[in-house]
């Protein structure tokens, strides 16, 4: 399955996502930021790769289907209620994500 997290800037929440479901069971995992200066900005390209989109915030999901509302109107898009509070791969980050996301994969 193919997955695609997505926060702002794409140095924390989604880059630590993408590090540990890269590979994870057979999944391919990519990650990218909503704001102008992410590290890997967020593409049509890169929603239509994914199979399931996870946002971080709901921020994040409002960006996406206002820019790319026909690209993601089939997809499963999945909010999870992060926020900005850790730093890439803090222990408590990785066990959030890892409760949250596998009741979907």
């Amino acid at each position: 399955m193919k997955l695609l997290f997505l926060c702002s800037q794409n140095k924390r929440r989604s880059l630590t996502a993408e590090k540990i479901f890269d590979g994870y069971n057979g999944h391919e995992a990519r990650s990218a930021g909503t704001e102008s200066n992410a590290r890997i900005k967020v593409t049509e390209g890169l929603l239509g790769w994914a199979e399931i989109i996870f946002c971080m915030e709901k921020k994040h999901l409002r960006r996406i289907k206002e820019k790319y509302s026909d690209t993601i109107a089939d997809k499963k898009v999945v909010c999870l209620y992060i926020s900005d509070d850790y730093d890439f791969m803090n222990e408590e980050l990785v066990e959030i994500l890892r409760s949250c996301v596998f009741n979907y994969i």
